[in-house]
């Protein structure tokens, strides 16, 4: 299954298309590449491959892999010295969504006189960045979750302030974007779980936004209904090259679709994954069934079509129960007792999820107290 689509990004899907990789670089008149990439990732055999098919094209290419799971502004300022230290006119982003964040922070603010936290999405702060000083990107995903391939933004951990810091620039999006199954088939299982799940909750919390965006949430239907077909599948037998390459799709349609916005689900997954470092697909998918009951007055009959779409009994009850049973048969936890040491810190965790940008968006407008009282929820194990 071979495609290349413009939706806007110029995006080439297939198994095997990283090879064409080199000619996207000379397309976009990059010669001397930082390939940023996570440590993990860098100690395979699979970046050592693609660092070669660069060479072999006469490209100066070197690797970045400083990156932490939830990427941090010292990422980010690290990448940036290896970018001028290098020399480099662009960047490959290659890895899950922290990975191809922190190659956009880099090529975003490499050689800007702004800093990296005055582009945080507020008002229009974008403006502060000169356009025409950011530097070309390629991203190829080698999870199935974030979208970020396809995003105009980044979500950065401020560590001095503990908080996720969202960072946007119009221009941000990356280029061209290779959706190449064959990448993500050494993706464990458990990762491959917490990823879709993520997929699940962009275009989860993309359907059920209130913002007026017709086109983002039909994409957002169609990405749930291939997570709900492809996910299982993807998770248990790992080089099913077509559950991983709908799995891809998924995700980069969950990132198109989140343009009508997200919802509790992020504005808490954010300062949890901030506070504890938790991994951001894993939180996403333990919060969702307490997000989806929190949010039941303002969602009931949305979901309820969004189930009949799916093949489900047409009613709410019905689709949380697939939600459900989707965790449970994707080894899911069912509380954040699960990822978090302890819940101390609940309280403070509702005052920075209603201060989150993800937060506007959310079906049911609530505050601080009654995003706490989710957390605690979910914590506890209370549906």
């Amino acid at each position: 299954m071979n495609a290349n689509w413009n939706y806007p990004t110029a995006v080439r899907v297939g198994a095997g298309r990283v090879q064409e990789l080199p000619e996207l670089c000379i397309e976009k008149g990059i010669k001397r590449p930082l390939l940023v990439t996570d440590s993990g990732l860098a100690a395979l055999p699979m970046v050592a491959e693609i660092k070669a098919l660069c060479e072999q094209a006469g490209l100066g290419v070197e690797v970045f892999s400083r990156v932490k799971s939830n990427p941090t502004g010292t990422n980010i300022e690290e990448g940036v010295d290896a970018y001028l230290l290098g020399q480099h006119d662009g960047v490959i982003a290659l890895g899950g969504g922290s990975a191809l964040d922190v190659g956009k922070s880099i090529a975003v603010v490499a050689q800007q006189d702004c800093t990296l936290w005055d582009l945080e999405d507020e008002g229009d702060n974008w403006r502060r960045a000169d356009a025409a000083k950011i530097a070309p990107v390629i991203a190829l995903p080698t999870t199935a979750g974030t979208g970020s391939e396809v995003g105009r933004a980044a979500v950065i951990v401020h560590e001095q302030q503990q908080r996720k810091v969202i960072i946007f620039h119009p221009n941000m999006m990356p280029g061209s974007v290779i959706l190449d199954p064959e990448l993500t088939t050494g993706l464990p299982a458990g990762l491959t779980a917490a990823t879709g799940m993520d997929a699940l909750s962009h275009n989860l919390e993309a359907y059920c936004s209130p913002f007026y965006h017709p086109m983002a949430q039909g994409i957002a239907v169609e990405g749930i209904q291939l997570v709900k077909d492809y996910l299982p599948l993807a998770v248990n037998e790992a080089s099913n090259i077509d559950a991983r390459t709908q799995m891809l799709v998924a995700s980069t349609m969950g990132a198109t679709a989140f343009q009508r916005g997200l919802g509790g689900m992020h504005a808490l997954a954010h300062p949890l994954g901030a506070v504890y470092d938790a991994h951001h697909g894993m939180l996403n998918a333990v919060l969702m069934p307490y997000v989806l009951m929190a949010n039941y007055s303002a969602i009931n009959e949305s979901i309820a079509r969004l189930a009949s779409y799916l093949e489900l009994d047409t009613d709410f009850d019905a689709f949380m129960q697939w939600v459900l049973d989707l965790r449970h048969r994707i080894g899911i936890p069912h509380t954040l007792e699960a990822l978090i040491p302890g819940d101390e810190r609940l309280s403070e965790i509702g005052e920075m999820a209603v201060l989150d940008s993800s937060s506007i968006t959310n079906p049911v407008p609530h505050s601080a107290v009654e995003y706490a009282v989710i957390a605690r929820n979910a914590f506890d194990g209370v549906l």
